[in-house]
C-alpha cells in the first residue's frame, strides 16, 4: 500500500510552512501550503489533497471554522472526506473532544516532535486507503448480490412456463401419429435437461450468496473501521 500523497500545509507561521515543504518533500510527499484559511479553501479545490495538515490559530479563519465549512458546507462536499490533522497550542481534553466531533482525524499539540507527525500522517493516509479499499469491496459485493438476486428471479420465472411446457406435452394424445410423438418426446426431453440446469444455476447462484456471506462475516468493514475510529478518539482525547 502506497503511503505518499498530496499534503497541504496551513499555517500563518513561514518557517512552518518551510518545515514541513523540505521534511515531507524529501520522503516523497507533494506538498502544498496556504498561510491561512481562505486561502486553503481555494487550494483545496484546485489541488484536492489527500490529507490537510491545520494549524488551528490563524488569522482571517480559525481551524475550527476552515474544518467546520469542509465537513458542514454542502458548496464543499466533494472534500469532506479529506482527512485533517490539526495542530494547536492547547492541550484541553474539551479543544480535542471538539475536534474530533468536527470530522478532524488526528490531534497534535505543539511543540511537536517530527517523528511523531509523520508517524501520524501515516496511519491516517493509511486508515483513508483502508476506507477506500473497505467501501470499494462492499459496492463490489453489493453488486454481486444484486446480479445474483436478478438470477435467482430469472431462473425461478422460466422453471414456471418449463414445468407446464413439459407437462402439457406428456398429457398429449397424439395416437398413431409417429413423427408428431418424436417430436414429443424431443419437447419433454429437451424441457427436462433445460430445466436441470437452470436448478444447476440455481445452485450455484445460492452458493456464490453463500460465499459472499462469508466474506463479509470475515474481512473489514465499514462498522470496524468506524469502531476502531471511536477507540482512537477516545485514547486521543484523554
Amino acid at each position: 500500500m502506497s503511503l505518499k500523497g498530496k499534503i497541504l500545509i496551513v499555517d500563518d507561521e513561514p518557517v512552518n510552512l518551510d518545515f514541513f515543504d523540505v521534511m515531507l518533500s524529501r520522503l516523497g510527499f507533494e506538498v502544498v501550503m496556504a498561510e491561512d484559511g481562505e486561502e486553503a479553501l481555494e487550494m483545496i479545490q484546485q489541488d484536492k489533497p489527500d490529507l490537510i495538515i491545520l494549524d488551528n490559530i490563524m488569522p482571517k479563519m480559525t481551524g475550527w471554522e476552515l474544518t467546520k465549512i469542509l465537513k458542514k458546507s454542502k458548496a464543499y462536499e466533494h472534500y469532506r472526506d479529506i482527512p485533517i490533522v490539526m495542530f494547536s497550542a492547547m492541550d484541553a481534553v474539551k479543544d480535542k473532544i471538539e475536534g474530533f466531533e468536527l470530522g478532524i482525524e488526528d490531534y497534535i499539540t505543539k511543540p511537536f516532535n517530527f517523528s511523531e507527525v509523520l508517524a501520524r500522517i501515516r496511519a491516517v493516509l493509511r486508515n483513508k486507503e483502508l476506507t477506500h479499499q473497505v467501501v470499494n469491496r462492499e459496492r463490489r459485493l453489493a453488486l454481486i448480490e444484486s446480479l445474483n438476486q436478478s438470477l435467482l428471479y430469472f431462473t425461478d420465472h422460466l422453471k414456471r412456463p418449463m414445468d407446464e411446457m413439459i407437462t402439457t406435452a406428456k398429457a398429449l394424445d397424439l395416437g398413431s401419429k409417429p413423427g408428431i410423438a418424436a417430436f414429443q418426446q424431443m419437447v419433454v426431453k429437451e424441457g427436462e435437461e433445460v430445466l436441470a440446469a437452470l436448478e444447476g444455476l440455481r445452485d450455484e447462484i445460492q452458493d456464490l450468496q453463500s460465499e459472499g456471506a462469508r466474506l463479509k462475516q470475515s474481512e473489514v468493514t465499514l462498522q470496524d473501521l468506524e469502531e476502531k475510529f471511536q477507540k482512537h478518539f477516545h485514547s486521543s482525547a484523554t
